[in-house]
């Protein structure tokens, strides 16, 4: 998503600069004024080079740990209902932290709070590049009705669940995927380093060899001889479909693609859905605006065409459209989702349907994910089998060829 820098005036009379994500100036600009009164300068931030890009990253790494982040989200809801003052519960969270990363930030935003600092925003200018908007919102939505506990404690709900998910699927892949590689593993070998065995004992023979053979051998010459070639081409494969997805067009026709994609397509689809109705309905029961709910949800979604989409819903809200008349004009999201949303609307109940739509699509991913990967394991299997049955018929029917020779 693009940077846009800005300079604007607080209520003060005050001038302060900064930098805001959007997905266009127009959403920039809303942004802002949601802060700051007046809106003195507003423009993109052009992208670093690559190589700035590589001198400036941070070599430590701040990948975001699920469990520990969960975990303290958790402490967090547990202490403050217990009636500890939020300075004294960011101290003691942040002495037993043992996830480097939060504990950097916790023990920057205990100087903030002690100096007199919202958590909100300390918590996003220490760590707002790693820890999740969803979380930022809800703690300042959270500060601001009095209610921090009941914030940590939905925001802990939300991310055990999505990390619940999360787990499944990667559990799911991890055997299929283990059967693919070996699958690929075994043909390469079979191919460089057992075919051409036989085929020196072959050629020691002038006796004309089976069909299948020939053909088993023409492969294995071909891979043999040229597989620095196919591993350039792979790699050039790799890297060009790498550097087109960099770009703006490349992201949007990718994610297109991901999902018109064969039962691949599905999941992607459901996945939008279940994380589409799971944010907004955390970001309505944080007491969030409408419009703000719809913006911080696009921004979390994994597909980029449907968080562009969903981004652009919040323009429709602002000119008074309802959000299901909105989402079904965007045409990005499932019939059922966008219904439930404007029954949810229209009854007053908005909250409790988006959790109850949460809670189907995330069923569905869970099946889709299941049969995909049912479909997937014989497949892969049938494949290999199929592959070892050919090159041993080959092998055998020249043997015995030969043996019929002799």
């Amino acid at each position: 998503m693009p940077q846009y820098k800005y300079t604007a005036v607080t209520k003060d009379g005050k001038k302060v600069s900064g930098l805001i994500e959007a997905f266009n100036e127009l959403d920039a600009a809303t942004k802002v004024k949601e802060s700051y009164s007046i809106v003195l300068q507003l423009g993109e931030v052009q992208e670093k080079s690559k190589a700035a890009a590589f001198l400036s990253m941070d070599l430590g790494g701040n990948k975001l740990d699920d469990k520990a982040f969960m975990l303290m989200c958790r402490q967090f809801s547990v202490i403050l209902k217990a009636g500890v003052p939020i300075r004294r519960t960011v101290e003691l969270i942040a002495d037993k932290m043992t996830d480097k990363t939060l504990k950097r930030i916790l023990e920057q935003v205990v100087k903030d709070v002690e100096g007199g600092r919202s958590l909100a925003a300390s918590f996003e200018e220490r760590g707002g590049k790693i820890l999740p908007v969803t979380f930022l919102e809800t703690v300042r939505a959270g500060e601001e009705a009095g209610s921090l506990d009941t914030a940590f404690e939905s925001v802990s709900e939300h991310y055990a669940k999505q990390s619940k998910m999360k787990g499944k699927v990667r559990g799911a892949l991890i055997y299929p995927a283990f059967v693919l590689v070996v699958a690929i593993v075994v043909v390469i070998v079979l191919m460089v380093k057992v075919v051409p065995t036989f085929t020196a004992i072959f050629d020691s023979y002038d006796a004309e060899l089976p069909v299948p053979t020939q053909i088993l051998i023409a492969m294995s010459n071909f891979f043999s001889h040229n597989w620095m070639i196919l591993a350039a081409v792979a790699a050039a494969i790799v890297l060009g479909f790498k550097l087109y997805g960099n770009t703006e067009a490349g992201r949007i026709n990718l994610a297109k693609l991901q999902l018109r994609l064969p039962v691949l397509g599905n999941i992607a689809v459901l996945n939008a859905a279940s994380q589409f109705a799971n944010t907004m309905a955390m970001m309505m029961g944080a007491g969030l605006p409408m419009t703000k709910a719809v913006t911080i949800t696009s921004r979390v979604l994994d597909n980029y065409f449907v968080s562009q989409q969903v981004g652009k819903i919040t323009s429709r809200l602002e000119e008074g459209y309802t959000l299901g008349h909105s989402m079904r004009e965007a045409d990005c999201l499932p019939d059922i989702l966008v219904d439930m949303t404007a029954v949810g609307e229209e009854s007053g109940e908005l909250e409790q349907t988006l959790g109850m739509t949460a809670d189907y699509y995330d069923t569905e991913l869970e099946q889709a994910t299941a049969s995909a990967l049912a479909k997937l394991e014989p497949t892969v299997l049938v494949f290999l089998a199929g592959f070892a049955g050919f090159i041993v018929i080959a092998i055998y029917m020249a043997m015995f060829g030969m043996y019929a020779a002799m």
